[in-house]
């Protein structure tokens, strides 16, 4: 089993990332599929993804605020407020932010694919 199938404690999960160049190499995305219970692949992710990517657009901004109300003198205390950050944000607010997606979708597409924020 996988770091990050054990990370998730086995929940369906799907990776997906933002397109970055070293990302989007052929050995990465195979590793990804290889690795991975299920991949949003390269091919398959629109091209302005921020508005797309729960985490970018909603997710991020309620850690940020829980995370970095302190400052952290080391990658290691900051990792464990992240995880700490991440346990104590409320299922309603992830709720919410996933169920928020399809009127994003909904946007992006009459945006043309254009940045809707």
């Amino acid at each position: 089993m996988s770091w990050a199938c054990k990370a998730n404690n086995n929940q369906n999960w799907t990776f997906m990332q933002d397109g970055a160049p070293a990302h989007t190499k052929k050995t990465v995305q195979d590793w990804c599929v290889a690795n991975f219970p299920s991949v949003i692949t390269k091919d398959e992710w629109p091209p302005n993804s921020p508005d797309l990517n729960v985490m970018d657009f909603s997710i991020w901004t309620i850690l940020e605020a829980n995370v970095c109300s302190r400052k952290h003198t080391s990658l290691d205390s900051l990792k464990k407020s992240l995880t700490k950050g991440w346990k104590a944000t409320p299922q309603d607010d992830i709720r919410a932010a996933v169920e928020a997606y399809p009127n994003r979708l909904r946007a992006v597409t009459k945006a043309k694919g254009g940045h809707i924020e």
